[in-house]
């Protein structure tokens, strides 16, 4: 379903910086086994509460996250507001289920968008539609105590409405308390689920045009995703890469990627991507027209991973030679060789080059139509030759690659 026209008018940002920061931190930090761990392993309030009697996150330092989001080229963040075990990062005057009554004792929210903007970066905020601790909310498939036939009889009088005014409560806190939010990221609905004796929650139960129309009056600027299912807003395609997208079906798009498969910090997990497989994911998403919004699950005791740092920072530095390849770039008309991506910026065509060829690459439909080449991360010539009439333009590259994450061939096309 296309959006109406003008609905995500402040696009523009979005769309020039092309490569953010998403970040899911909260109770599940400290079992360390997925952010999905209430669900998977069917625990109840009463088990689950011992993390929120010991989360204390000492080591958080939220200028060493914003510092660290700037140097790996990140234009914007996004951070869990709430997940849908229902843990507020903020103070929250709607419930005690929040940061203020751990042990750490403080809001968490508030220093982390302060430092994000300081560093110069725009701020989102993911907030879960779902609510695995209200006691509003009703039972279904996805809840951790959907096994508990006792339970669930015992819960069947649960009052959707209660709850939606509870999630409308707490964003338009968010929305009025913690400044200029430029992207509300809400998950997820899921109407076509049926378990027999439930069923999925879409937009009626969340109210999502009014809750829509709320955010929009109280920030007039901010963008939406897709997920309040009302058929508009950001695409968000999760833990893969889209083939194709049409403009017509989605004005915008953004790869929503982990580093290791998990979003919340999930200790044993070995799955880690290769910081050369994550540039190839973020060249990818720009060629196609789209984000790249890359996830780090913190600790419980505040801090990045060693091994989310070591890939931020590689990013980086790939970024630092090519960043004019990605930023304010998109996709390209012309097609690219086998194992190669384009991206374009006005005059300029980036050849982001996958596997290194021996010698030659061949540019299809680019013969007289190129004034200069050369290597984008040190700006050395590469030299060219066509043949008359054939529409081909051949690279004559070296035999080694350069040292890299991606070697990228900046193409000066003529006017």
């Amino acid at each position: 379903m296309s959006e109406p026209e003008g609905f995500n008018a402040d696009l523009d940002w979005l769309i020039r910086d092309r490569f953010g920061l998403f970040i899911h931190w909260g109770l599940y930090a400290l079992p360390a086994r997925h952010e999905w761990v209430k669900n998977r392993e069917r625990i109840p309030d009463e088990q689950y509460d011992r993390y929120f009697r010991h989360f204390n996150p000492d080591l958080f330092r939220p200028e060493e996250w914003a510092a660290a989001a700037r140097r790996a080229g990140m234009r914007y963040m996004v951070i869990t507001s709430k997940h849908h075990e229902g843990f507020a990062l903020w103070d929250s005057q709607l419930t005690d289920y929040k940061a203020t009554n751990t042990p750490y004792g403080r809001d968490l929210l508030r220093p982390m968008l302060d430092a994000f903007r300081a560093e110069g970066l725009r701020v989102g905020l993911y907030h879960s539609l779902i609510d695995w601790h209200h006691p509003e909310y009703p039972i279904d498939g996805l809840h951790p105590m959907r096994d508990n036939v006792e339970f669930r009889e015992r819960e069947k009088g649960r009052d959707m409405a209660k709850y939606a005014a509870y999630l409308h409560g707490q964003v338009r806190e968010l929305l009025t308390h913690y400044g200029r939010i430029d992207y509300m990221w809400f998950d997820f609905s899921y109407p076509g689920s049926d378990w027999g004796w439930s069923k999925g929650k879409g937009r009626a139960d969340w109210r999502s045009e009014e809750l829509e129309a709320m955010c929009r009056e109280l920030q007039p600027h901010i963008v939406f995703n897709d997920r309040l299912d009302l058929g508009r807003g950001v695409r968000t395609p999760e833990q893969y890469q889209p083939r194709r997208t049409s403009a017509a079906e989605y004005h915008f798009w953004e790869a929503c990627q982990t580093m290791n498969g998990s979003w919340g910090y999930d200790r044993d997990n070995l799955d880690w991507k290769p910081v050369g497989l994550l540039v190839r994911m973020l060249i990818d998403s720009v060629s196609k027209g789209g984000n790249l919004l890359l996830n780090v699950g913190p600790t419980g005791r505040g801090e990045f991973d060693p091994r989310s740092l070591e890939r931020l920072e590689g990013v980086g530095r790939w970024l630092h030679h090519h960043g004019r390849a990605i930023y304010g770039c998109g996709a390209a008309e012309e097609t690219p060789p086998d194992d190669c991506r384009y991206t374009r910026s006005g005059d300029r065509l980036y050849l982001h080059v996958f596997a290194w060829p021996f010698r030659n690459l061949h540019l299809e439909g680019l013969g007289g139509r190129v004034e200069y080449a050369q290597l984008l991360h040190d700006a050395s010539e590469v030299r060219y030759r066509e043949r008359p009439g054939d529409g081909t333009l051949t690279l004559e590259l070296p035999v080694q690659q350069p040292d890299v994450a991606v070697p990228v061939v900046e193409l000066f096309l003529r006017r």
